[in-house]
């Protein structure tokens, strides 16, 4: 019985491509890509000469039938995507659950996945995420979607097509609220960029201009809501304490607001 590798591949920078990641495509019989087009650039850089397998959503279930045998058979298989690391929001999940059901051994070969890659530079909590993929083109199950996620305290992550971004942060707020969202842009490309800022301040921002890019969506988590434990005066003092210590006022109430769940405005207003 063989082996199928799942081999992750650089999302931007050909110097994120493991030395093992490339002799894994090497030694393999065949590989099984997202886009045989893609992936045939790439292998052509590094020199790898190795058949490739179509393998997407729309003929997963039509491969599958193809590709288990030959690996019943003995034949090893690496399964990659166009960028990142195969099966995160990717077609090769199906193919890899249709293995683990024949008992087929599994290998992972680690590679970069734009989700961590753009959380951990986010600015945003690290400690607790939620990774939620391309949401909808479909405004009303996407709206749906943000509904279900709109009370989780977790940081939320989402991909995003440059020419859905409008749209979608539209609908973050409406849905979510103004919270505080980091746009991580080409990551590990040439023109990477990270902006952050709120919701309302990327909405602002991109009537100005056009999106460009893939984008990872990394949007701060629900806010607890004001604790019984703590008063409105309180919050007050809190952020008195932050100002003799040398924060702008507006900070301080930012960061007690953030903290208690109480409104910037009214610990400003009872501080003034």
């Amino acid at each position: 019985m063989g082996k199928i590798y799942v081999v992750g591949t650089p999302i931007g920078n050909l110097g994120d491509f493991s030395e093992r990641a490339q002799e894994t495509l090497k030694n393999v019989d065949f590989i099984c890509a997202e886009d045989t087009r893609v992936t045939a650039v790439l292998l052509n850089k590094f020199g790898i000469k190795k058949p490739i397998i179509s393998y997407h959503e729309h003929n997963a279930r039509e491969r599958g039938e193809e590709i288990l045998p030959r690996l019943l058979e003995g034949e090893s298989c690496a399964v990659v995507t166009d960028a990142g690391m195969p099966c995160i929001s990717d077609p090769g999940e199906e193919l890899v659950k249709l293995c683990a059901e024949h008992g087929i051994e599994t290998v992972a070969v680690p590679g970069p996945t734009a989700a961590v890659t753009a959380l951990a530079i986010s600015g945003l909590p690290t400690k607790r995420f939620c990774f939620e993929g391309f949401l909808s083109v479909t405004k009303r199950i996407r709206r749906e979607h943000l509904e279900e996620l709109k009370s989780l305290p977790m940081t939320l992550i989402f991909y995003e097509a440059p020419h859905k971004l409008k749209n979608t942060l539209n609908d973050l707020l409406e849905v979510l609220g103004d919270r505080r969202i980091s746009l991580c842009r080409e990551l590990t490309k040439l023109h990477e960029e990270v902006i952050r800022g709120t919701v309302s301040e990327m909405i602002a921002l991109y009537k100005e201009k056009e999106p460009k890019g893939e984008y990872v969506l990394v949007v701060e988590g629900a806010k607890k809501a004001p604790s019984e434990e703590i008063t409105r005066e309180q919050a007050a003092e809190l952020a008195r304490k932050l100002i003799e210590e040398g924060m702008k006022a507006s900070e301080a109430c930012k960061e007690i607001a953030r903290k208690t769940g109480f409104p910037k405005s009214e610990i400003y207003r009872i501080i003034q």
